[in-house]
């Protein structure tokens, strides 16, 4: 079962609005039509890597996509994730609401030693990782990812 994770209606609106087919969307991100349509379908989760590619095109926000905002630019939105400034960010994040790093995995259902190698910078945080911890503490996935320095809480 796949976790409805992004609003495929924003998505698709995008695409349509710019005339684009999901053969042509699928050009645009360098995989298969049939990728796109299963992401585009919630038959499968857009990889975080190629949502941002999706958003970067779009020039709209990861957390307009992910339905956390209707805004869907912000002023100072970065293209590129700084994996070092994410990592600073989701320690800072969990420090601040007192969370170990162990606590932050159980509430993830995730191994520790992800959470560790998160913060070090060494991976991107992953969709379902990234969305359980902004729509629970309404914390924008663009900060996070180290894409836009405000608004860092969602309303």
């Amino acid at each position: 079962m796949v976790i409805k994770l992004y609003d495929t209606n924003i998505m698709k609106n995008l695409r349509k609005e710019w005339g684009l087919s999901q053969v042509e969307m699928a050009k645009i991100l360098k995989i298969k039509r049939s990728t796109y349509s299963m992401w585009e379908t919630k038959n499968d989760t857009f990889p975080i890597k190629r949502l941002i590619e999706f958003c970067n095109y779009f020039d709209v926000s990861l957390d307009y996509i992910l339905n956390f905002t209707d805004i869907k630019k912000y002023d100072n939105l970065k293209f590129d994730v700084d994996l070092i400034e994410s990592g600073k960010r989701l320690k800072a994040f969990r420090q601040e609401n007192n969370l170990t790093q162990v606590k932050l995995a159980l509430k993830l259902n995730i191994a520790p030693t992800i959470i560790v190698a998160y913060e070090h910078g060494k991976y991107i945080i992953s969709l379902h990782v990234l969305y359980a911890i902004c729509k629970k503490y309404n914390i924008s996935a663009d900060y996070l990812l180290g894409r836009v320095d405000s608004p860092k809480y969602l309303k």
